[in-house]
């Protein structure tokens, strides 16, 4: 069974422990500006940590410290514990041990991660580590531009760095140049990982429609999806509803070799219910995609353990019939 650890690389991610080692550059160096946080607060700290001991894992509610800062971001909120575990957390100190409904529940990094791991020799040497990080981040992205979005970058160095450790791993072997195309007139430098060139050279299989996350690796890069497959997309989930375009959770629809749609909708009492479609403007609903919808439309309800997937009147006949799921 491989073991999974929740950390910051882009996004939120799920990674193997396998890569505790590599990370510890990231962990050490990455995140000093915590270091005066923990400094100053050295006792509350140390209360933390020792109730994690004796108590452990445990919700940042759990805690006996429940004091609020004056003149802290927002973004974690005004408890004092809640920036001390995203400090300790960010500093590899502590990890999270589980979720329940969204919450994390934290415990020390050497009772969760496996020793084999966590005692193992750190990768310290920079140009080693930007390496490892470029190579894991293009393998989770599949195609990387080197001008990507700056938080692409998260972990990965400064572009001095980057440009040199793009060119060692092209050289190794380990990533091949290409280049991104935009209706033959302009193109960009891009990397692929060498291990996805037999997908390219795969035979083809019948196309399937997939369901994006607005989180997906796919659709960190922006402007490179707008390149590759002239569609704008942007999470409006934290924009204020009266400037949102599409929605609150709006999802991409994926069809073949293209996006053809997207969706908002909700989940409530064991049933997915999709309240808004936007076919994109060139795309006539083929039976064949039709047909690839609602075996998505199956997979996705199973994935989201839901008893059924309804589809609201305002939604377009094709599309409710192939959807509906009773």
């Amino acid at each position: 069974m491989q073991l999974f650890q929740l950390i910051w690389s882009e996004m939120a991610c799920l990674v193997p422990v396998t890569g505790w080692p590599m990370r510890a550059r990231l962990r050490t160096r990455t995140y000093n500006s915590h270091l005066l946080q923990l400094e100053e607060h050295a006792d509350a700290v140390a209360a933390a940590l020792a109730e994690l001991d004796a108590r452990g894992p445990l919700s940042s509610l759990e805690f006996e410290d429940q004091s609020h800062f004056t003149d802290r971001s927002a973004w974690y909120g005004p408890k004092r514990i809640k920036h001390i575990l995203r400090a300790l957390w960010d500093r590899g100190l502590i990890v999270t041990h589980h979720r329940q409904g969204g919450r994390h529940y934290y415990d020390r990094a050497e009772r969760v991660i496996p020793p084999e791991y966590f005692y193992a020799s750190p990768m310290e040497d920079e140009d080693e580590s930007i390496r490892w990080m470029l190579a894991r981040r293009c393998q989770s992205m599949g195609l990387v531009r080197p001008i990507g979005e700056p938080s692409i970058w998260f972990g990965c160095g400064p572009a001095a760095q980057r440009a040199a450790a793009f060119k060692e791993l092209v050289e190794m072997g380990q990533l091949v140049p290409v280049q991104i195309s935009e209706s033959g007139a302009k193109s960009w430098p891009a990397y692929l990982p060498a291990s996805a060139l037999k997908l390219l050279e795969a035979s083809a299989t019948a196309p399937r429609v997939l369901f994006l996350g607005p989180l997906d690796s796919l659709l960190w890069d922006r402007r490179g999806v707008m390149q590759l497959f002239d569609f704008e997309y942007v999470w409006e989930v934290y924009k204020p509803e009266a400037l949102r375009r599409w929605g609150y959770y709006v999802l991409p629809v994926f069809y073949g070799d293209r996006f053809v749609a997207r969706l908002d909708g909700r989940l409530e009492q064991g049933s997915w219910t999709i309240t808004r479609w936007w076919w994109e403007p060139d795309v006539m609903p083929t039976a064949d995609l039709l047909d690839a919808l609602h075996v998505a439309a199956e997979n996705f309800a199973h994935y989201l353990r839901a008893n059924s997937v309804r589809v609201d009147a305002g939604v377009s006949p094709p599309v409710r019939q192939a959807m509906t799921i009773e």
